[in-house]
């Protein structure tokens, strides 16, 4: 038997143009991250005033939302390798992610506008507890009411 060497060149620009992929996917997640960081602590600081504006906090955390998503997207197509895959392929994952984070919305709204107007005629009247009373005595014989 012979014995059979085998020699590998190694191709350094390959690896270090994947370093500089790497790098600027760092970089640009960071910036997202410190971008929905700021947003969130303005929430924050918002929520502390006397009166804050719900309109203002709702819009925040649709950006922040918005952001998070976009970051999973990028994070998907470069550790993933689906950024280098066909529109197919791509479009036959993501669009069920995307289906499955609107279920989620869609049912959390759904249940958040059903606890609030349950058992109030749909806004109609005010919401009363149930109080449970005390049952009347009986009236005795040659009582009137």
């Amino acid at each position: 038997m012979s014995a059979v060497t085998t020699t590998h060149a190694i191709d350094h620009s390959h690896g270090e143009a994947q370093v500089k992929r790497i790098w600027k996917a760092f970089w640009i997640l960071l910036i997202l991250t410190i971008i929905e960081l700021g947003l969130g602590l303005s929430i924050y600081y918002i929520d502390l005033e006397a009166n804050p504006s719900e309109t203002l906090i709702l819009f925040l955390k649709g950006v922040i939302t918005i952001l998070t998503l976009a970051k999973a997207f990028y994070i998907i197509s470069i550790f993933m390798h689906l950024g280098d895959e066909v529109r197919n392929l791509i479009m036959s994952l993501g669009i069920p992610a995307l289906l499955f984070i609107w279920f989620i919305f869609t049912f959390l709204y759904e249940g958040n506008s059903y606890r609030n107007l349950r058992n109030t005629d749909a806004g109609s009247r005010p919401y009363i507890e149930k109080v449970q009373h005390q049952p009347v005595p009986a009236m005795k014989e040659g009582e009137k009411n």
